[in-house]
């Protein structure tokens, strides 16, 4: 056991899916009943879907709980010409939904738990489906408007990550987001344990296989680019602040990418929101105060599906 009873056990089996020319793997802890809710988990860079082990338990007692790992993240396969991004995530993503979830099965509305890149392509998802989500929790998720000059010092490295030879460097030779971001530099808000850290570097002990952990920070639509990117999260974002969709938003301090700050704006300007403080933490929340996030999120889904 990790620091206030945070476990590093993973007590899941994978099932595994084909998704277009790669394949997926995921968590399903199947119906607990014909009538209960489905919530699907989306992770983000570069973890998978292990950083939600110790959420799930909180949920599956009333849920149908379904996490998967992006492609080239955690169990799933690579993705063919190895480009890896945002646009790709998306259309495997897409291709997922319509695979495990399709829109004539009878689970109805659906719940969504995410977190960094899980939040670009959840939100895009939802905001393309409204009809079919009931609800969304989310924390450290993709802004529009980011803007290098706004990071914090220890936010400067993603500049380094942007020049292609010491981003690739950095991370593809160093694995720097493995045993630094991760492991080392306080973004998750302690120390993650030898267990713990097993289990992340597991896909990436090959220099080969850290393409998708290197796209990703390039993605960031830091003052407007990429087009794509930026294009893609103001269109979500816009539907965020004004949907009438459930949300509940969780924070902490200092934050990483939503600030203390930020969630208070954010919770100003964001349609039926709300917001949670879970104390100090930085940028893994999952990995800080799992019980928290996992205690309410059940809190949440459950008032919604009551008055369903």
């Amino acid at each position: 056991m990790a620091v206030q009873g945070i476990s590093a056990e993973f007590p899941f089996a994978k099932k595994r899916v084909s998704i277009l020319d790669s394949s997926m793997a995921y968590i399903d802890t199947g119906n607990t009943a014909s009538t209960s809710p489905t919530i699907i988990f989306i992770h983000g860079n570069p973890t998978s879907s292990y950083i939600w082990r110790n959420i799930i338990p909180y949920l599956s007692p009333i849920a149908r709980c379904i996490a998967p790992d992006l492609v080239g993240f955690g169990d799933s396969g690579k993705m063919p010409g190895n480009t890896y991004y945002l646009r790709d995530h998306v259309r495997y993503f897409g291709e997922f939904m319509n695979t495990v979830l399709p829109d004539n099965t009878d689970q109805g509305k659906l719940f969504f738990v995410l977190q960094d890149w899980g939040s670009a392509i959840g939100f895009d998802w939802a905001s393309q489906n409204e009809e079919r989500v009931a609800g969304l929790a989310f924390m450290e998720f993709i802004l529009a408007g980011m803007k290098l000059a706004n990071l914090p010092p220890s936010g400067q490295i993603f500049r380094d990550f942007r020049t292609e030879d010491m981003g690739r460097r950095l991370i593809i030779d160093e694995n720097i987001f493995i045993e630094i971001i991760l492991g080392k530099s306080g973004r998750v808000g302690r120390g993650l344990t030898e267990a713990e850290m097993v289990h992340y570097r597991a896909p990436f002990l090959d220099p080969k296989s850290r393409e998708p952990i290197y796209r990703f920070p390039n993605e960031l639509p830091f003052d407007g680019h990429p087009k794509d990117v930026d294009e893609r999260v103001q269109a979500y974002f816009t539907w965020l602040m004004t949907t009438g969709v459930p949300k509940l938003m969780f924070w902490a301090s200092p934050g990483a990418f939503i600030s203390p700050e930020a969630a208070k704006k954010l919770a100003t300007q964001m349609k039926n929101l709300r917001s949670v403080d879970i104390g100090p933490g930085s940028h893994f929340l999952q990995e800080v105060n799992p019980h928290l996030i996992g205690r309410v999120t059940k809190e949440f889904v459950e008032r919604i599906w009551e008055e369903l």
